[in-house]
């Protein structure tokens, strides 16, 4: 890995992730910034395929020799945020910023695409870059992306997320489960509206969803292994239009976090019985409609060893074995086709303002950080090109 030459492209990634940060798009919407990508990789020399799964953008730099592929990927969509942040590239859109760093990551990536194009002769195999759109909202961009064809011809994949909870200058993965699944769910429960001064001839439906919520806090701490961490979480309950009048419907939503399939099953199936029985015990009915949405990301072992033990050390970065955290990413589907792992690299600093977290609207980024995640993806991939090398005994 020349580390020179991808410190020299450090300004371009910082132009690059705050043009992107002055020009959000949502998820599912970004036409702007997949057109944005795909010039810069033209402009490279870069093979591109657009209108992969949406919006995706995939670009391939082959090398001189046969050899492997890796696949490295980046998201590419905002949040339905207002940004607060008072810099010169605080988003320009209304109501959407990038408040996790998905600017960052296509920065990244775009970066990484200049580096391996200007070294095609010295690469044995094929390095793919993945630009994916719709991280942020279910069923996400990976799945259309991977169904589209994005990983056919794929040994392995990398991914990083730039994250502020973690100093800049250490990066951190897992070998195994590493983020949680993410499920849905949404309730109805249905009663018999009426005369607030009369509730003996209604079925009061905020009463019965008002239990509900409570004897939902029993699944983790009743009905889940206390050695397995899990989340059930309400965070919204939306019934009746008058202080006077009992409404005959309500309506709950939340999600699960889980890291395993049969605890991620146990807790879809007691959501179910909890809400039919404590609705009945209080003369109503309830409705599930429960969304199955990113499942658990499982870190390789072995591409988690070669982070740890080569990777981030190649990178100049500190490693560390994170614990389990319970964001989902949808690089989960990636991984449960081909080995790879994702990796965490750091991107807080209170020095610069970079101490809000993910989701917030100041969020920002030492931007220091995505030349770390440049290093530690080159360091990734060049340290797999070399051990699949042909004459390498592997």
């Amino acid at each position: 890995m020349d580390r020179g030459a991808l410190k020299a492209l450090f300004k371009g990634m910082v132009e690059d992730r705050r043009y992107l940060h002055r020009h959000p798009e949502l998820s599912f919407m970004e036409k702007e910034t997949a057109d944005y990508v795909q010039k810069r990789l033209e402009k490279l020399g870069v093979e591109v395929t657009a209108g992969v799964g949406g919006f995706g953008i995939i670009g391939r730099v082959r090398g001189g020799r046969p050899g492997k592929t890796v696949a490295l990927r980046a998201d590419m969509d905002a949040l339905p945020i207002q940004d607060e942040k008072d810099c010169d590239y605080a988003s320009g859109v209304p109501g959407v910023m990038h408040a996790c760093g998905h600017d960052g990551h296509t920065a990244v990536l775009l970066a990484l695409a200049e580096y391996y194009s200007g070294r095609r002769e010295e690469l044995s195999g094929e390095v793919r870059l993945l630009f994916q759109p719709a991280e942020e909202v279910c069923p996400g961009g990976a799945v259309s992306m991977i169904e589209a064809g994005a990983l056919n011809g794929v040994d392995v994949i990398y991914g990083v997320h730039l994250w502020t909870p973690i100093p800049a200058g250490t990066a951190m993965s897992a070998a195994g489960p590493l983020m949680a699944s993410t499920d849905e769910f949404f309730i109805d429960v249905q009663g018999k509206g009426g005369h607030g001064g009369m509730p003996h001839r209604t079925i009061d439906s905020v009463v019965a969803a008002s239990a509900l919520v409570l004897q939902l806090q029993s699944v983790v701490s009743r009905s889940v292994d206390p050695l397995n961490p899990a989340v059930v979480t309400v965070g919204s309950i939306q019934g009746g239009t008058a202080q006077n009048v009992i409404a005959d419907r309500c309506r709950l939503s939340g999600t699960v976090r889980c890291f395993d399939e049969d605890t991620r099953e146990l807790i879809r199936t007691r959501i179910h019985e909890l809400a039919a029985g404590t609705a009945a015990a209080y003369g109503a009915t309830a409705n599930v409609d429960y969304m199955m949405g990113y499942p658990c990301l499982v870190n390789h072992p072995g591409e988690f060893q070669r982070f740890y033990e080569s990777g981030a050390p190649d990178a100049g970065l500190k490693p560390a074995t994170s614990p389990k955290i319970m964001p989902a990413e949808d690089f989960a589907y990636y991984l449960r086709q081909v080995p790879g792992c994702f990796m965490l690299v750091g991107a807080g600093n209170a020095e610069k303002g970079a101490v809000y977290p993910h989701h917030h609207p100041r969020f920002d980024i030492d931007e220091e950080a995505m030349l770390h995640a440049a290093l530690l993806m080159a360091a990734m991939a060049d340290a797999y090109f070399a051990e699949h090398a042909s004459g390498s005994g592997a």
